[in-house]
Order: structure tokens, then C-alpha cells, then sequence
């Protein structure tokens, strides 16, 4: 009689709910610590946290297992950062490659022309660490290759996901260019730097006797050839609820005046009163390359985006992301390191 006195006390109290059956992750408290008492099983739980229709509640009686929300999809964009310029003293430095890129957003290709990847699951309460990679600086040496640095998106219980820096362009003493998610264009010594497949495409060689460098591949294609050919294009996305181009290769320096940047942001190459430009910022687009002995176009720095149902956006990050709203999604974009919490 004392039991059933104290299960109808505790049933009457507004923090407290007598059941016939567990708890859901659907079923609203009042707040957290709302205890909850099966009448059937004799299992307590108490809510430890609270968000419409994704509550947690915790067993804290003799049964076991707790009540969480189900894991949810997050689609994604993830681009490392663009590779530099090679410099040269005359007129074949090549361009930077893009960094490379991997999207499983829509359908819509990853870098290289792979198809999309499979969608993340996120868990409730995970943290998972966003890495923006650094485009590489903007090369003043005719003898190195300067590459972009890794983006990822790490978690414990996720597979990574991880994206290779931009190959750097080649100048005219620092041998072939240098491979990465878009390999590097190529000067007038060596060859054009290798893509990592699934990612980007190769750089370009130099032509007209090596006296033309090479331009940086891109996300979406490989690099243009001739007199007039650009770095290789960008790829475009709709993460972000409009369509983006972003990954271009950078531009070379040629014979017949500087090649521009490939559509995504891709640097252009310079000549002789013509300076090369960078990649655009988080983008991962490749750097221009420069001879003349002057200074090439730095790699654009990289971005990680990330897409989820708004219902199970969590609101907790860090970093400072830009986070915008797009039909019944959310997107939240990376543009410096951080993270984001299921």
C-alpha cells in the first residue's frame, strides 16, 4: 500500500511520468530530469537531454539499455587546399593543381569524374573534427613545388573522409610537378604531377619545346593544352542550395602570355608585367604560375561542408562555420578547422 501510495504521488508530480511502457526518443519531458517510471517492467529512466523528438534518456534502474534518438545522414563536401604556382626565371612555370574532392551530396560527382560517395551517419552526442586544409603559399623558388594540405572530416565511429592537397606547380629547376588531389602543371624540366583517383585530375605538361609551362588540374577536368588553354575546370555543387563552382587549376606562364585559372576559382599564370594571381579562398583552387622571376599565385585555402535534415541539426559546433537553411536542410560550411556534434 506504501509502494502504490508513492507511484501514485510520483505519477501526480509534473517532473514525473508512471507508464506502462519505456519511454521513446519521441517522447517530449517537461525537462531534463524528468523521471519516468515503467509500471509493467519496474525500469526507471530520467530524460538527460532534451530536443524535440530527439530526447535521451538514461536507465538508472536494475534494466539496461538507454533510449536515444537514431543515428541521422549527413551529406557532404569536402575539398583540400589548392597547390602553388611553380616560378621560374623565364617564361614555363606551371600551375598549381586543385586539392582534391569528394562530395556525397545528390548524386553529384566527386573529383576526376567519380561518382558520389555514401552519406555519413552521424550518432546523437558524437563530436566529429572538421579539418580545412591551407592552400599552399605563393612560391618564390624556382627549385621546389609548393602543395595544398588535407581537409577531412574525422570521427569515432565514422570511416574519415580526407581529401589530398593540390599538387604544386614546377618551375624551371625543380624537376617534375608535384602530385596531389589535382596534380601540378609542369615547367620546362619533368612531367606533369599524377591526381589521386576519385579526387581530381592530372596536371598538364609544358609545350612548345618546354617553353610554355603546364596548367594545374582541376576537380572537374583535366588541364587545357595549346597557346590559349587555361587550368583544368572546377566542379560545381548544390550543397549550399545554389549551384558553386570551386577546385579550379591554376593558370601557367606561356609563349603567347599568361594562361588563366580554371573555372572555379583557379589562380592565372603571369608574364612580363603581369602578376600571377592565387587561388580564391576556400575553394581549393590551384595557384598561377610565373616566370620572369617573380612570385607565383598561392593554392585557394579548402572547405568542408556539411548537409543534415534541420529536425537533426544539434546547433553545437565549434570553429565558427557559417550555417544557413535551405528547404528542410541545414547546412553548415567550414570555412576554418572545427567541429560539429550529432
Amino acid at each position: 500500500a506504501n509502494l502504490t501510495g508513492l507511484v501514485n504521488t510520483i505519477a501526480a508530480s509534473t517532473d514525473a511520468t508512471v507508464s506502462a511502457s519505456d519511454p521513446t526518443s519521441t517522447t517530449n519531458p517537461s525537462a531534463v530530469g524528468h523521471l519516468w517510471i515503467n509500471s509493467t517492467s519496474g525500469e526507471t529512466y530520467v530524460c538527460t537531454s532534451v530536443a524535440s523528438n530527439l530526447n535521451v534518456w538514461a536507465n538508472i534502474g536494475e534494466g539496461t539499455g538507454d533510449v536515444e534518438p537514431p543515428p541521422y545522414y549527413a551529406s557532404f563536401v569536402v575539398i583540400a587546399g589548392g597547390g602553388a604556382g611553380g616560378r621560374a626565371g623565364d617564361r614555363a612555370a606551371g600551375g598549381g593543381g586543385a586539392g582534391g574532392y569528394r562530395s556525397s551530396y545528390n548524386s553529384e560527382n566527386s573529383g576526376g569524374g567519380a561518382s558520389a560517395q555514401t552519406a555519413l551517419t552521424l550518432t546523437v552526442g558524437t563530436q566529429y573534427t572538421i579539418t580545412v586544409g591551407a592552400g599552399a603559399a605563393a612560391n618564390t623558388s624556382p627549385t621546389v613545388e609548393l602543395s595544398g594540405s588535407a581537409s577531412s572530416i574525422s570521427g569515432s565511429d565514422i570511416t574519415d573522409v580526407t581529401t589530398t592537397g593540390g599538387g604544386g606547380g614546377a618551375g624551371e629547376g625543380s624537376g617534375a610537378a608535384a602530385n596531389g588531389g589535382s596534380g601540378g602543371g609542369a615547367g620546362n624540366q619533368g612531367g606533369a604531377g599524377s591526381r589521386v583517383v576519385g579526387e581530381g585530375y592530372d596536371g598538364g605538361a609544358s609545350t612548345n619545346n618546354n617553353s610554355s609551362g603546364g596548367r594545374g588540374g582541376g576537380g572537374g577536368g583535366a588541364s587545357q593544352v595549346g597557346q590559349t588553354g587555361g587550368g583544368g575546370a572546377g566542379l560545381a555543387s548544390t550543397i549550399s542550395g545554389s549551384s558553386v563552382t570551386r577546385a579550379g587549376g591554376g593558370g601557367g606562364d606561356t609563349n603567347y602570355g599568361p594562361a588563366a585559372g580554371g573555372t572555379g576559382g583557379g589562380g592565372g599564370g603571369g608574364t612580363s608585367g603581369t602578376s600571377a594571381t592565387s587561388g580564391t579562398v576556400n575553394t581549393g583552387s590551384g595557384g598561377g604560375g610565373h616566370g620572369w622571376n617573380q612570385s607565383s599565385g598561392g593554392g585557394g585555402s579548402g572547405v568542408v561542408i556539411l548537409r543534415v535534415a534541420t529536425l537533426r541539426y544539434s546547433g553545437t559546433t565549434t570553429g565558427s562555420p557559417t550555417v544557413t537553411t535551405s528547404g528542410s536542410d541545414t547546412i553548415i560550411t567550414f570555412n576554418g578547422s572545427g567541429s560539429y556534434t550529432g
